[in-house]
């Protein structure tokens, strides 16, 4: 019986989603990165597949996809904050490569409408 219920608590863990990204740039400074516009156009380069990345930067590019249709379902309150500061940093300093980034992702539109009311709620 045992076996049975340890068998069962394994198969739920196994089957279970991953329920969030990983923490590890959790206390990447994103602000810092928007206040420096030379380094901002550098990772959206890199986004747009356009320049070199960084180590984080390429974390980042593999997770924007599924961030972006998703609206951030699986971001932690801090790493929610941390995409709307440098989006918005994207939005208001460098318009073309936000523009070229969403062109990108988001070809037919399909999740502009959500992904900007994300932008806009507060945690």
């Amino acid at each position: 019986m045992k076996v049975v219920l340890v068998l069962c608590i394994l198969a739920l863990a196994a089957a279970r989603p991953d329920e969030g990204y990983s923490t590890r740039y959790d206390n990447f400074d994103a602000q810092e990165l928007v206040d420096n516009v030379r380094l901002l156009k550098s990772y959206g380069n890199c986004f747009l597949d356009k320049g070199p990345c960084t180590a984080e930067g390429s974390d980042f590019k593999k997770l924007i996809p599924d961030a972006l249709k998703t609206s951030c379902a699986k971001c932690s309150p801090k790493q929610r904050n941390l995409i709307r500061i440098v989006t918005k940093g994207f939005q208001t300093k460098l318009p073309e490569i936000w523009k070229e980034l969403a062109a990108k992702e988001d070809p037919n539109n399909e999740y502009h409408d959500a992904f900007n009311k994300f932008l806009n709620e507060s945690d």
